[in-house]
């Protein structure tokens, strides 16, 4: 028992001394270099300053932030290394908010505008409220354009800028520009030459020159049109049964006028027309006719030879349909020669039941040609009437309005 003693002592007592050198190797090690010593020689606590950062359009106001993190301190150490002093500076969090800042203007200012806006506001707001879509409109215009000019400080205008290079090269692009742009003018004679009327020599000064026959069906087709039937007939006082009021009402005294052979041609050529037009059927498309199969309209304007019946078919047609440019170049040739044949003053009623139309569109394919159209009252009935004079008279191009 006292040698197992002996030894348990021996080991506790090895034990505390191996535990003391260990600390003391671990201290050793642990040991750096000793820091430069330094005095602080004062807490600098920061003063008061004002809330709001000058600038010369925005308003920036500091505020201390507050959050979670509002009791945690932050410092700034200031060291002098010639005297060897550090000063700590508390450094507060702070929130920056920038605001535009208001234009300042004076009492005299603000009373005149005050005097004259009240009157203007509760005048566009009692528009706004009960006035009409017209009156609304106005208001709304009058607020966008109100632009005020630029004027000094004392109220006077200033003094006009020279343009600089940079102006002056704009300037002249916009000039090199605008030149190309077609004048109103200009417009006009492309919509008229694009209009769908006879061929015209719009420059004359007669105005049995204007639409000319020959040039508006070509001369080798209208004296290819055979009219000794017709002379025949009215030769020997026979009637002529045709599928037109007008061509009816007019062959004898067309015959037996001077140069009753180019006329009657350019009455039967009216003849064609119009059994072309009241032959054709609704279209497959809106707005569109279906013209008859080619044996079929040989068979209806018998006895046409085949280059008239293509010179109409050709010209009044496209693969067999007739579009609207179709229809109303149709209409205004009916017109044109319609008024050849009146000697240019055409009472419209046969022509308008032979087309089919309604007086309001027979008019208007009568204005397209140049033509002034009237009403003749008399006891007995009202007439439509219808003059070409010199000088013409064409509907004018309309100008879509701008949307707002």
């Amino acid at each position: 028992m006292t040698e197992h003693s002996t030894k348990k002592r021996r080991r506790t007592d090895d034990a505390s001394v191996l535990s003391k050198k260990k600390k003391k190797k671990t201290s050793r090690d642990t040991a750096g270099p000793q820091p430069t010593s330094f005095k602080i020689s004062s807490i600098v606590k920061p003063q008061f300053a004002p809330p709001i950062i000058a600038h010369t359009t925005v308003d920036y106001t500091a505020r201390e932030g507050k959050g979670a993190d509002a009791l945690l301190k932050h410092y700034i150490g200031v060291f002098d290394p010639k005297t060897g002093k550090m000063q700590v500076v508390e450094a507060k969090k702070m929130v920056i908010r920038g605001v535009v800042r208001a234009k300042q203007a004076t009492e005299e200012e603000m009373v005149q505008k005050t005097a004259t806006s009240t009157t203007t506001d509760l005048r566009n707001d009692l528009g706004q409220a009960f006035g009409t879509k017209k009156a609304k409109k106005a208001i709304a215009a009058i607020t966008e354009n109100a632009i005020a000019p630029r004027r000094n400080a004392d109220g006077s205008e200033p003094a006009p800028q020279k343009l600089g290079a940079a102006d002056l090269a704009l300037m002249e692009t916009i000039k090199e520009s605008t030149i190309s742009v077609p004048t109103r003018e200009a417009l006009q004679a492309v919509v008229d030459a694009a209009k769908p009327i006879p061929k015209g020599n719009f420059d004359a000064d007669e105005i049995q020159d204007v639409y000319v026959p020959e040039e508006i069906i070509g001369e080798e087709v209208l004296k290819a049109i055979p009219v000794r039937d017709w002379q025949e007939a009215i030769k020997n006082a026979e009637g002529v049964q045709v599928r037109s009021r007008f061509v009816a009402h007019r062959i004898n005294r067309v015959g037996t006028d001077d140069n009753a052979v180019q006329r009657l041609r350019v009455l039967r050529y009216l003849l064609f027309l119009v059994i072309f037009w009241i032959t054709t059927k609704q279209g497959r498309e809106r707005g569109t006719r279906e013209i008859l199969k080619r044996d079929k309209l040989r068979q209806e304007l018998s006895p046409a030879p085949e280059v008239v019946i293509e010179n109409i078919r050709r010209k009044f047609s496209e693969n067999g349909v007739m579009r609207k440019f179709h229809i109303d170049l149709l209409m205004t040739h009916c017109c044109a020669f319609a008024l050849i044949l009146d000697s240019f003053d055409l009472n419209t009623w046969d022509l308008k039941e032979d087309l089919k139309l309604e007086q309001k569109q027979l008019n208007q394919y009568l204005s397209e040609i140049g033509a002034r159209t009237r009403i003749s009252k008399s006891a007995e009935r009202t007439d439509h009437m219808a003059k070409l004079a010199l000088p013409l008279v064409f509907p004018k191009m309309r100008l879509q309005r701008r949307g707002r």
